[in-house]
Order: C-alpha cells, then sequence, then structure tokens
C-alpha cells in the first residue's frame, strides 16, 4: 500500500466513521427550533437522540455478521442507503414520535460506517499501528463537533431545522458514491459465516469471552458515556443556563471539540514512547479529577461559562486520547472474526452511551450537575474496572503456596 493510498483509506473510514457523530452534532442546535416547530419541549426532543443511540447500538450487532459473511462494502452501501432515507424522512417528520422513530431508523443505517471501517482497519492494518490509524480517525471524526454546530445553528437559524436532514442526505449521497467507486473490498465473502441467530449469538459469546475484550470495550465504552452525557445536555448547559444562541453554542460546542483533536493528535506521540495500556489508565484517573471538580462546581453553581468551557475541553482532551488505544487494546486479540469484534466493541459503547444520553435526558434540571455527575461516574466506573483488571491479574501471576 502507497502512502497515498494508506491516506486516502484512513479519510475515507474516517469520513464513514465520522458520519454518525456529524448526524447528532448538525441538530444540537436546532433542538428549541424542533421542539416549537412539532410543539413539545427541547427535553422531549433529547428522545430522539437516545433513540439515535440506541439504534446504533443495536445495528452494529447486526452488521458484524454481515460484514464477515459477505465482505464489507456491500453491507456499507446497503446501511448508507438505509440511512440517505431515513433522513429524508426526518426531514418531513410532523411529529416528535415520528422524529423519534426515523432518527433510530438513521442510527441502523450510519452505524454499518462505524463496523466496516474499524474491521478494515484490522484487516489491511499491522496490530501495533491500529491505535496510530484510530488516532487519525479520530482527527477526522473531531472535526465534527467543530463545524457541525456552527452549520446547524446557521441552516436551523436562516433555513429551518428541516434543512440540517436535507444536506444529512446529500453526504449520504456523496459517501454511497465515493464507497461505490474508490473503495476496494479488504474482505472477501466467507460462506462459512452462519446467519442462523444461534450461531451468531455464539459467535458474539466467543468474542465477549476474551477478558481482554470485555476489560477494554467497557473501558472504551465508558469514555463514549461521559462523551454523549456532555454531548446529550450540551444545549440545555449552554443554550439555557448561560443564555447562549443557536450560533453562539455551535461555536463553543467547536472550542470544546478541540479537545478531542488535540488530544487525539497528542495520543500519535505518546505512543512512540508508552504502551495503550499505560496511556489508557493514565487518561481514566485524569478524567475522575476533572469530572470531580465539574461536579462540584455544578453542584454550588461556583463554574462561570468560560471554567465550565475550560474543564469540558480538559475533559475531552482525555477522551481523545483514551478511545484509540481501548479500542485498539479490545481488538487486538481478533484476526478472523474481526467484524464480529468491531461490531460488539461498537454496540458496547453506543448502548453505554445511550444509558448515559437517557439519564441525563431524565433527571430534573436545575444546573449542570445531572451532565457533570455523568461524566464523573462513567470515569470512576473505569477506573474501577481498571483497578479490578489489575488485581485479578497479579493474583493470577502469583504462584500458587505449597
Amino acid at each position: 500500500m502507497t502512502r497515498k493510498e494508506r491516506t486516502g483509506i484512513i479519510i475515507l473510514l474516517g469520513a464513514l466513521s465520522a458520519l454518525g457523530p456529524f448526524s447528532i452534532d448538525m441538530y444540537l442546535p436546532g433542538f428549541p427550533s424542533i421542539a416549537a416547530s412539532l410543539k413539545t419541549s427541547v427535553a422531549v426532543v433529547g428522545y430522539s437522540l437516545t433513540s439515535y443511540f440506541i439504534g446504533i447500538s443495536f445495528g452494529q450487532l447486526i452488521y458484524g455478521p454481515l460484514t464477515d459473511r459477505f465482505g464489507r462494502k456491500i453491507p456499507l452501501l446497503v446501511g448508507l442507503g438505509l440511512y440517505l432515507v431515513a433522513a429524508a424522512a426526518c426531514a418531513f417528520s410532523s411529529s416528535i414520535a415520528w422524529l423519534v422513530i426515523t432518527r433510530f431508523l438513521m442510527a441502523l443505517g450510519v452505524c454499518v460506517g462505524m463496523v466496516a471501517s474499524r474491521a478494515i482497519v484490522r484487516d489491511l492494518f499491522p496490530i501495533n499501528e491500529i491505535a496510530g490509524v484510530f488516532s487519525a480517525f479520530m482527527l477526522i471524526i473531531a472535526v465534527s463537533p467543530m463545524l457541525a454546530p456552527s452549520a446547524g445553528g446557521f441552516v436551523a437559524s436562516h433555513l429551518g431545522w428541516r434543512f440540517i436532514f436535507i444536506i444529512l442526505v446529500l453526504f449520504a449521497a456523496i459517501l454511497i458514491v465515493t464507497v461505490a467507486l474508490l473503495l476496494s473490498e479488504s474482505k472477501r465473502p466467507d460462506p462459512l459465516v452462519s446467519m442462523k441467530p444461534g450461531r451468531i449469538i455464539a459467535q458474539y459469546m466467543t468474542v465477549a469471552k476474551n477478558r481482554q475484550f470485555l476489560v477494554y470495550a467497557v473501558v472504551s465504552g465508558l469514555g463514549s458515556a461521559g462523551l454523549f452525557a456532555y454531548i446529550s445536555d450540551s444545549s440545555y448547559v449552554f443554550m439555557q443556563l448561560f443564555g447562549l444562541t443557536q450560533t453562539q453554542f455551535g461555536w463553543a460546542f467547536s472550542l470544546n471539540a478541540a479537545g478531542l483533536i488535540i488530544g487525539s493528535q497528542v495520543n500519535r506521540f505518546l505512543l512512540r514512547r508508552y504502551s495503550s495500556r499505560q496511556i489508557t489508565g493514565v487518561c481514566v484517573r485524569a478524567q475522575v479529577i476533572i469530572g470531580a471538580v465539574l461536579v462540584g462546581g455544578a453542584a454550588l453553581n461556583l463554574t462561570p461559562m468560560a471554567g465550565m468551557i475550560g474543564l469540558l475541553i480538559a475533559f475531552l482532551f482525555f477522551t481523545g486520547i483514551l478511545n484509540p488505544n481501548a479500542a485498539a487494546l479490545a481488538l487486538e486479540p481478533f484476526t478472523s472474526h474481526a467484524g464480529s469484534a468491531s461490531a460488539l466493541l461498537g454496540s458496547i459503547q453506543m448502548a453505554l452511551g445511550a444509558i448515559a444520553s437517557g439519564v441525563v435526558s431524565s433527571l430534573v434540571h436545575h444546573n449542570a450537575l445531572p451532565m457533570a455527575a455523568t461524566m464523573w461516574t462513567s470515569a470512576l466506573l473505569g477506573v474501577a474496572l481498571l483497578a479490578l483488571t489489575r488485581r485479578a491479574d497479579r493474583i493470577e501471576e502469583t504462584p500458587a503456596a505449597g
């Protein structure tokens, strides 16, 4: 693979992975407009975000076996087609219930990009390069929360929130054409991969029984939970509590996303000196400290907007470092079932993200405490899981007395 081909593949796969987050970030500034148009509240509109997370979590479990059975490309095109149709349906929503349903269908389609892109990386790149490639992904994905909210705020203010989904339809169409014409198949179809539900469940159970996979998939998922708690409540915190306009919110959201970008790129340098395990442990402990400050400031109403933005940038900085390393460690043990492992990893990430989003949306809001507490709790659970794993490893390594 030439350097030019490598760069092209990473950009395309990064774009496929970024479409899911972009579809979240672009419509966040439109929440007040959507609520007014569909005669509901901003909090209820938040359930369309929760349904999206649920769809991504469930859908990845479907695409894992499909990408192992039929190759990566055909399922990718089918999923993007579903996303395009569902995004068009979102644009014509006449009720909040319809929006919640069509957002779920959008997620079922878009998650194929996440599954296929991770599996293709596992197909094409050596194990010791995967974390670095995922960091390059994070650079592309992190551009989404920098550009999407500003673009979404502008569109919602000047054209109406429905045009946000029309733009997403156009993006999907461009990706479908690009994948069809430029992406080569990285894995041949394998007729030995069974599509029977019982066999599929057994295959996922085999993946889940690998302790390294399970531990780091959950750690990665808890990192995503903290991120999605922030995403779910950011419009309320900045627009309702701090009184920002849609456009100003877009800029604030973009500024926070800079933490993700910087973290993902710092990680590429850290990997030259430290292992992914070492980096992961440091990141979750740092997030616990930052989360505690967020909780204290929110509970006492002491954190000004500038302080809130600074703390969120710091938290997301470590998320940008944590996620590529945890994901690489989770996928490391697998070759033949990379698609299923990628799907289960993504499903765990999004399931925990959906839980965090649902928790934040359901809590009574008077301040930023629901967001801060959920972010802090996610980090605490990550630290606890790694500590328990290290303790279990030490016990196993200790020779039996006698």
